[in-house]
């Protein structure tokens, strides 16, 4: 689809927005020029000018849609062309809307389609769950660091550590369950540090964050 003329303007500049439109910058998809914003702190402003976005002090301008709404949930991965995005599409949203959208997105990762009652536990899953990766990140660099590694080395190896099981589990077609029994060998390394990871409820504490996240998002929804 070509995006050649088209315009895409965000309401709000906060952290996500600037993901999205750095991702969206890079993939080349669409020039920053056609990109606009508003914000009041300068420094918001500052942020989407240092890649060439058109930025203003506020909203009054003419923003298009009529009606045509489609709903997304991107996720902070978005500036680097990794995102997990949902979008479910208004009533009057056309097909064109929707193909607009999914060339956006897809330019900075993967769409999927879901209808909107999902939308709260999209939010506590792929919308939340950049953060809780980074957590498990910076834990298990900590743990590289107590085991005797140096502080660098330790952070590079955990963070390529869970970006080579992310491809493992999109790409190989197994369950993540089958995986992990591949990597856990019979009173092995890797079964003992599963078992801690048992004793600490790691499975459950995951589930419980993303439920909590969810139920939050509910609840901001309903003021």
């Amino acid at each position: 689809m070509t995006m050649e003329g088209v315009n895409v303007g965000f309401i709000g500049a906060g952290k996500m927005a600037e993901s999205i439109a750095r991702g969206v910058a890079k993939s080349g998809v669409l020039p920053p020029a056609n990109m606009r914003t508003a914000h009041r702190r300068a420094d918001r402003r500052d942020a989407f000018s240092s890649f060439g976005v058109n930025v203003f002090e506020h909203n009054t301008e003419e923003w298009a849609g009529h009606g045509r709404l489609i709903r997304v949930m991107p996720n902070t991965p978005s500036a680097v062309g990794e995102a997990a995005t949902v979008m479910s599409s208004g009533e009057m949203a056309t097909k064109e809307d929707e193909k607009l959208v999914e060339c956006i997105f897809g330019a900075i990762g993967k769409i999927w389609r879901a209808d909107e009652k999902f939308f709260d536990a999209v939010t506590g899953l792929s919308g939340s769950g950049p953060a809780y990766i980074f957590l498990a990140i910076e834990a298990m660099a900590d743990g590289g660091v107590a085991a005797g590694l140096p502080r660098d080395l330790a952070l590079k190896l955990a963070s390529q550590t869970v970006l080579g099981a992310a491809a493992m589990a999109i790409n190989s077609g197994k369950h993540p369950g089958q995986l992990k029994d591949d990597v856990a060998s019979p009173a092995g390394t890797t079964i003992a540090g599963v078992h801690e990871l048992e004793n600490g409820k790691f499975r459950a504490t995951l589930m419980n964050a993303v439920i909590a996240a969810a139920t939050r998002s509910r609840e901001l929804s309903e003021r």
